[in-house]
């Protein structure tokens, strides 16, 4: 179904004055609008498929060593409150003869993260997604993220962190691989 702009502007806008706010006011006539794009962009991910991003970026390479990207930004919004969460994401790989476009790792990240998400389901789809498309020897993936809803709202613990993980292959199956896919994306003196 395709998102509706205006059906959610006006939600948006019965949802102010619930909430006690006047949306005819100055500073909010133009928001019902700017809240329907941003969430439109913000749940963009539902409309994309893991091959569209891929989009033959696979590439046939004889190497069989670890690949790994770290850092890589994430930003989605919690389904429980509809909150954001931030963060970084780690991955790793070890190829058994095909490579991914690196920006596709990142593109990858971006898709599963706009949707409402819990970071728990957020890890163990991204991992999927880079074994199935390489046919990886073994997968990981590490997300440490920030949730607003456990930061500004009910127990406010500012300085929480989550830390998540999914391996997958050789990564759960081979201690020594899954050490070294840790230790790697491990923050220093963490």
């Amino acid at each position: 179904m395709p998102y509706n702009v205006e059906r959610v502007s006006e939600l948006v806008r019965m949802l102010l004055t619930e909430i006690g706010e006047d949306p005819d006011r100055e500073g909010l006539v133009k928001t019902p609008e700017r809240v329907a794009k941003a969430l439109e962009f913000l749940t963009s991910g539902y409309h994309g498929e893991t091959e569209e991003i891929i989009n033959n970026a696979c590439f046939s390479q004889e190497v069989n060593s670890m690949i790994i990207v770290r850092d890589i930004e994430l930003y989605s919004l919690c389904e429980h409150h509809m909150l954001p969460f931030y963060g970084r994401c780690h991955i790793g790989y070890i190829s058994k003869g095909n490579v991914i476009g690196v920006s596709k790792l990142a593109r990858l990240v971006d898709m599963y993260s706009r949707r409402l998400q819990i970071q728990e389901r957020l890890t163990e789809q991204i991992s999927h997604a880079i074994m199935d498309a390489v046919g990886a020897e073994g997968a990981g993936v590490v997300i440490e993220a920030r949730h607003l809803c456990m930061m500004m709202r009910g127990v406010q613990k500012q300085n929480s962190m989550m830390l998540t993980s999914s391996v997958l292959g050789t990564f759960r199956s081979n201690a020594s691989t899954r050490h070294e896919f840790l230790s790697l994306v491990a923050r220093p003196g963490a």
